[in-house]
């Protein structure tokens, strides 16, 4: 029986590891047939994503790609044009904050540490959403979705730069859908709740984070990687096909709290 996304194709950026959420929506669109391409960094990561990419079978192209390099990115896009022609979705996964920024309180942030936040955790969705276009009208439309949390909206210890970061992003999907919407495509955020992954590392107390989330969140549980992938498979699948410039709240509904 083919599978909710079979056939379509798709680019995920920002997989480092098992615990990424960006592999737990790669399971969810490889186990309902899609095909798909990553990004990797030189060092350590790479081995990951190689060593993922590998458990999940088939000829699965892996290519180098900082977003902060234009040519690493133009290189990609260029080679999934060469080799497939177009793009039926975009998966953005990528936040990073120097640790320092993320120490002591926000306003003591730095230029230098605030246009490292941004480049990388928003405006490389504008980037790489403009790259993408083509490719995705070319399949005659898509979907892009991009990944945030909850310190976008509200302050979160700890989080500081990341969360104002957060919120340049969401803005930046609502423009992208208004731009993007009549070429068919489709931009959306996942607001995750909190999951132990390597970015989560760099905030302090996160421990905490995660046993206040079980206490109070409504279903008295920690969001998981499947809860994730699936409502990142929705969101490339046809069910989702009226769905744009939204943030969709994956996170046992602890975001529906007054009292945290």
């Amino acid at each position: 029986m083919a599978g909710l996304v079979s056939g379509k194709k798709g680019l995920i950026l920002g997989m480092a590891n098992k615990r990424s959420i960006a592999w737990g929506i790669a399971q969810a669109l490889k186990r309902e047939g899609a095909s798909l391409w990553f990004n990797y960094q030189s060092g350590r990561v790479k081995d990951y994503v190689v060593e993922l990419t590998a458990s999940l079978g088939g000829d699965i192209p892996l290519h180098e790609c900082d977003v902060t390099n234009p040519d690493q990115v133009d290189t990609l896009f260029n080679a999934i044009q060469n080799r497939w022609g177009s793009l039926d979705f975009l998966v953005h996964s990528l936040a990073f904050a120097p640790r320092e920024a993320l120490d002591g309180y926000f306003y003591t942030t730095s230029l230098a540490q605030w246009n490292t936040a941004m480049e990388i955790s928003a405006y490389s969705l504008v980037l790489c959403a403009r790259k993408a276009r083509p490719l995705l009208e070319k399949a005659g439309g898509g979907s892009i979705i991009t990944m945030t949390y909850l310190g976008s909206t509200r302050t979160v210890p700890s989080y500081n730069v990341m969360g104002v970061a957060k919120a340049a992003l969401e803005a930046s999907v609502r423009y992208l859908a208004s731009d993007l919407g009549p070429s068919g495509i489709r931009v959306n955020a996942i607001s995750a709740g909190p999951i132990k992954t390597l970015a989560a590392k760099g905030v302090s107390g996160f421990s905490s984070i995660l046993k206040v989330m079980e206490e109070k969140a409504p279903l008295r549980r920690n969001v998981t990687q499947d809860d994730i992938g699936n409502v990142g498979l929705f969101l490339v699948s046809r069910l989702s096909e009226a769905v744009t410039g939204q943030v969709i709240f994956v996170d046992c509904g602890y975001s529906i709290r007054g009292v945290f």
